[in-house]
């Protein structure tokens, strides 16, 4: 999967830097070309004549250092690269990389290159519990970053724990493995629907809920990094799409989203409908704002359009797939939820328990599809949540086309 793959292998400064040395030679070993650039404080650890030896080709380290006049290397590198992997990556290139921050040629490359990127860091573990550390890597895996978890064991500083550099073959199969993922979902068309919707009262009260559109976008990111052309009617939410086969709807009320949905229902091939609509809508509303009166108030409510119902009961050659958000008899009311509304497979979770639900970056889920086989996704990030559902999609649309 890697022979002829162009790889950038970025290193940056810390002891797991003779870990890189392996990497590249098996990386070569693989049929890969690959050139290295190294921060100048990885050169005290390894000479760059190591990494030349081993690659083959020029290692970079000085971004004024410009070899052919007629390209701008830092450029012509970023552009040439299918695939950068930061190994080993510390705390510093990690910040640097989550804030936008290019003061060396490694950290200037990164910001230019529309490559594949995989960090795989190494740190001392405090270092790597650090809350900045953390928020750092939870930035740049939402802007689609790949991480390359770091082994626990005994560290060069002496501690033991998590922060030592996963070793070069698994770095090697953790990036084979999301290659091999990048065309899971090539030429399909995927509708996402995310968020909570807004039925208004007067000119500032409205109905809600606590939906955050998290998983929803999850899945948009997931899929469109899958190879999906992906369409994303999305409710008011303060989230932000970054890749660029992401088309995004934004949409306020429960008949805003029904009608989006049904205008892009006919040319999508997976349906993942994960919004919280609103069930009921006042059924009177006003232009003005409404003043406070003596006593009790009641609005009247009226039922909104059943989205997931209709889609089910119109769908053709789409498989859909609804979420049911439940705090008991989840299986029992997900289960019920997947017959009534004919729908290909269902995602069921618990918004009570701890980790899940509204307001996480977590989830933990079940799957089931209309075979009831039942998959149960223990507690993981709502992107590594995503992956694995659309995993999951992809094998029982396959089982259904046998």
């Amino acid at each position: 999967m890697l022979q002829n793959k162009k790889i950038l292998l970025g290193v940056s400064g810390g002891i797991a830097v003779y870990k890189a040395c392996d990497l590249t030679s098996k990386l070569v070993q693989q049929g890969a070309d690959v050139r290295v650039m190294m921060t100048e404080s990885a050169t005290k650890f390894v000479s760059p004549l190591t990494f030349q030896a081993l690659s083959r080709n020029d290692v970079y380290i000085d971004t004024f250092d410009e070899k052919d006049p007629r390209k701008i290397a830092h450029i012509d590198v970023a552009d040439w690269a299918e695939i950068a992997i930061i190994a080993p990556a510390t705390a510093n290139i990690i910040s640097k990389l989550s804030y936008g921050i290019a003061d060396d040629m490694l950290t200037t490359t990164l910001l230019a290159t529309r490559a594949d990127v995989y960090i795989a860091p190494a740190m001392n573990v405090h270092m790597y519990a650090h809350p900045a550390v953390m928020e750092n890597m939870k930035k740049l895996d939402k802007w689609g970053h790949h991480f390359i978890e770091p082994g626990a064991g005994y560290l060069a500083c002496g501690y033991v724990g998590k922060g030592r550099l996963e070793e070069p073959l698994s770095i090697i199969e953790a990036v084979k493995n999301h290659q091999k993922n990048a065309q899971l979902l090539s030429g399909k068309k995927i509708l996402i629907s995310a968020g909570p919707t807004r039925e208004v009262v007067d000119p500032v009260r409205f109905f809600s809920n606590r939906s955050t559109g998290r998983m929803g976008f999850a899945f948009a990111e997931a899929a469109a990094s899958f190879g999906a052309e992906v369409t994303l009617v999305a409710g008011p939410v303060e989230l932000d799409v970054h890749h660029p086969n992401i088309k995004r709807i934004d949409v306020v009320s429960a008949q805003d989203m029904y009608d989006a949905m049904w205008k892009e229902f006919a040319s999508a091939d997976i349906v993942i409908k994960s919004a919280a609509v609103a069930d009921y809508r006042p059924k009177a509303t006003y232009d003005e704002k409404m003043k406070k009166q003596p006593g009790e108030y009641v609005v009247e409510m009226e039922r909104t359009q059943d989205i997931l119902q209709s889609l089910g009961d119109g769908k053709k050659s789409q498989f859909l797939v609804g979420f049911a958000a439940e705090t008991s008899n989840i299986l029992e009311y997900g289960q019920k939820k997947l017959k009534n509304k004919h729908l290909d497979a269902i995602v069921i979770n618990d918004v009570s328990a701890e980790g899940a639900g509204f307001g996480h970056d977590t989830n933990i889920v079940t799957y089931i599809n209309k075979q009831l086989n039942k998959e149960e996704l223990p507690l993981a990030s709502k992107r590594n949540i995503a992956e694995q559902i659309l995993t999951l999609i992809q094998r029982d649309m396959k089982d259904e086309r046998q």
